[in-house]
């Protein structure tokens, strides 16, 4: 079963859904390190003045934020740490929306979630819930420290969550500057014709099992070949991981008392402005 990486609960109205977070991909991507040729030792990153070259120490580095052109505003631990968002290990319902609604470049990263302490039911019922009326539910989350816009939706058994950008992080595509000859196309009728054949032809069903990264299994095979010849060199890893968890309240009380206006519907999120002068 894969790790958690997050617990906490899916909130709306009322109700609590205990649910654990795992990654909904295994990352293949190959990581070169950077290591002493002579030693094989890892060479780690040093903080270098980009203009002057310098070397410099921890304590001669601030944050800052570039506000125009060659100007940057100094923000100091303090403030940063208290302009992060709390970290509530909920998962906020806010709006059950279609999917179609939501543009494709809106989407970021995907995670399974799964029930987690006797949340089996519950869980069930907003995943048929979402089947049935056909909506996905938007959410707030807040993960590492990030606040994040995100939806829950339904797959087959189970749900997941998928992070989204924020509007103002997606580039208009009017900024790809499309002239007539795309917008407006002068198509020959024959020409779309063999097209659509050609389509056609290679058209076919999705088969993972035959879809393969040459390039990963190269290079992990030539690793293996070396490997197998004693060139290999140890490096040293560590890991920690924290997990906390959320309690599951009686579902039909809960239930009615958000039909019933127990609680307040919340707040849209409020839109997010960034101020920075060209």
């Amino acid at each position: 079963m894969a790790r958690a990486i997050w617990k906490g609960a899916i909130s709306f109205g009322l109700v609590h859904i205990p649910v654990s977070l795992n990654s909904f991909v295994a990352s293949r991507g190959l990581d070169f390190d950077w290591l002493d040729k002579r030693s094989l030792e890892p060479v780690g990153y040093r903080r270098i003045n980009k203009i002057s070259g310098e070397e410099l120490e921890p304590q001669q580095i601030v944050k800052g934020i570039e506000y125009e052109k060659g100007r940057y505003v100094v923000l100091g631990e303090d403030e940063i740490r208290q302009a992060r968002p709390e970290a509530t290990q909920t998962i906020d319902i806010f709006s059950f929306i279609a999917a179609a609604e939501i543009p494709l470049q809106q989407f970021d990263t995907p995670y399974y979630l799964s029930p987690d302490r006797r949340g089996g039911k519950v869980y069930a019922l907003l995943r048929e819930t979402l089947k049935a009326t056909d909506k996905v539910a938007l959410a707030r989350v807040v993960l590492h420290t990030r606040q994040h816009l995100a939806l829950v939706r339904a797959l087959e058994d189970a749900l997941v969550l998928i992070t989204l950008r924020w509007p103002d992080e997606v580039r208009s595509l009017a900024g790809l500057e499309l002239d007539s000859s795309v917008i407006r196309p002068k198509l020959d009728k024959r020409e779309l014709q063999m097209a659509k054949r050609l389509v056609e032809d290679l058209s076919g069903h999705w088969e993972p099992g035959l879809y393969h990264d040459d390039f990963q299994d190269s290079i992990m095979a030539l690793v293996e070949e070396k490997a197998s010849k004693g060139r290999i060199a140890t490096v040293p890893t560590g890991q920690a991981a924290q997990d906390r968890s959320a309690d599951i309240l009686d579902l039909t009380e809960l239930l009615k008392r958000s039909l019933g206006g127990g609680k307040a519907k919340p707040d849209r999120p409020a839109k997010r402005t960034r101020r920075r002068a060209s």
